[in-house]
């Protein structure tokens, strides 16, 4: 239970599974199935966590797969979930992965990278601990440069002088204090010495590179070579901001930082590996690129089951991230993945195709609602953009019906369909509008749109 209690970096802790469902809903409209299973999943982390420590480490995370079709809301459940977790989260694509022995990534790298993330983000955190101090520090090696020290006297001189000479110098010291505080000297050049690399990073020829295999050479090495500083000029404002990050990285214990970085990888890490469905293999075949998308699953299947991954930092142990897949699965179906990997993500959600009323929502409720975008864009230009219901419905519609007669690819169609609606508008603002009000309605979307959805094949080729 102790180690549970100091993993208090996980918002989930602060969530339960409706607050998270909430929250999902600020920027997603529908798929309610989907929702409820990514908040039952980022729950189950934190409760993980709380369990005696003799069963915690037999709990391993229920992997979700994503079924639908694209612009339906998977990849966007998966970057609200990022920001909700506050835990290590990595996106990456399934078809960037080649089997080992081809030219492309490995599927170790996704480990490897989802590392370097957790510790950016303890190191941040850390930074942000201490960053009151380095400012402090910071300051202090600007006034060293505005006001050097006084040298110490020698032991043959009178101390009367050097008293008051110390004196003096602490005035002006904390003038030039109150000045630089002030902001009134963040002009003026100064000569700083700034700490550059030790030695440049070696790579190995081949497709493969030391980064990627997880070395640091100039990690390996940093203790032979001893630091080395350049100096550069830079204005006060300038070298207070390379200063105070120079002067935090001293005061971050770094060993303490990375132990505690693959902690989180290993109990709270999140993997969301998008359009999984395009390395299934086609039931029947065993040559062609075929074979090469089996191998990446076979490859796969080891991380997600749970395994040990080298990187630069340690071993990281896979048995506890949590993996997240998404797909269309037009042509391929999740049983056309190999039968280790299907079970290993028991859980499968069908997310459902939007309707004319979901796009009506998905315009004006959200948060980050595309409407609201647009309002706020021209905005900047002192245009006031309006939209009344009838146009809404008529933009909602015109997208429901192209995605029925063109190809459907779910809300990203209102995108188009509002830039091609707007184009004029944003483009002659603001010299050639006549005020600064701009009231869409129903009429103005049916005359600039209707020609277009009428003829199929422009509309295949602008909408």
């Amino acid at each position: 239970m102790a180690a549970a209690k100091k993993l208090k970096y996980d918002a989930a802790h602060e969530l339960t599974p409706r607050e998270i469902v909430r929250e999902l809903d600020k920027y997603i409209i529908g798929q309610q199935n989907a929702k409820k299973s990514v908040a039952i999943a980022l729950r189950n982390r934190w409760r993980r966590l709380q369990v005696p420590e003799n069963l915690r480490e037999e709990i391993m995370p229920n992997n979700i797969i994503l079924i639908g079709p694209t612009g339906v809301g998977k990849t966007e459940i998966a970057r609200r979930l990022a920001k909700l977790a506050h835990a290590p989260f990595l996106k990456v694509e399934a078809s960037k992965f080649t089997e080992v022995g081809y030219v492309g990534r490995d599927v170790e790298s996704m480990i490897r990278d989802l590392t370097e993330i957790a510790i950016n983000m303890v190191k941040a955190e850390k930074t942000a601990e201490v960053q009151h101090k380095a400012e402090e520090l910071a300051e202090e090696r600007i006034l060293d440069i505005l006001v050097p020290p006084l040298r110490r006297h020698r032991p043959n001189d009178s101390p009367e002088p050097a008293v008051n000479q110390e004196e003096e110098n602490e005035r002006t010291r904390g003038r030039f204090r109150e000045k630089l505080r002030s902001g009134q000297l963040d002009d003026r050049t100064i000569e700083v010495d700034i700490s550059v690399p030790q030695m440049p990073l070696m790579q190995v020829m081949g497709p493969v590179s030391l980064e990627e295999m997880g070395i640091n050479v100039q990690d390996m090495l940093g203790n032979i070579f001893p630091k080395k500083s350049k100096q550069r000029k830079l204005t006060v404002a300038e070298a207070r901001l390379l200063l105070t990050q120079e002067e935090a990285q001293k005061l971050i214990d770094m060993e303490k930082a990375t132990k505690e970085a693959l902690h989180r990888v290993e109990n709270s890490g999140i993997v969301f590996i998008d359009e999984i469905d395009k390395i299934t293999s086609s039931r029947g075949q065993s040559a062609g690129p075929d074979v090469s998308r089996e191998g990446v699953q076979r490859d796969l299947l080891p991380i997600v089951e749970g395994s040990n991954v080298l990187t630069k930092y340690g071993m990281v142990m896979t048995d506890h991230v949590l993996f997240i897949a998404s797909g269309a699965f037009h042509v391929a179906k999740p049983s056309d993945l190999i039968p280790e990997l299907q079970g290993r993500f028991p859980i499968r959600v069908e997310l459902q195709t939007l309707t004319e009323e979901d796009f009506v929502k998905i315009l004006t409720l959200p948060n980050n609602a595309l409407l609201k975008q647009y309002v706020a864009l021209l905005e900047t230009e002192g245009i006031k953009l309006e939209f009344d219901d009838g146009a809404v419905r008529e933009i909602a519609r015109v997208a429901c019906e192209v995605n029925d007669q063109v190809e459907n690819i779910g809300a990203r169609r209102l995108h188009t369909i509002l830039t091609t609606l707007l184009e004029e508008l944003l483009f002659d603002s603001p010299e050639a509008l006549p005020s600064s009000a701009v009231h869409v309605t129903k009429q103005m979307v049916e005359e600039k749109l209707s020609s277009i959805v009428k003829n199929r094949d422009l509309s295949r080729y602008i909408l």
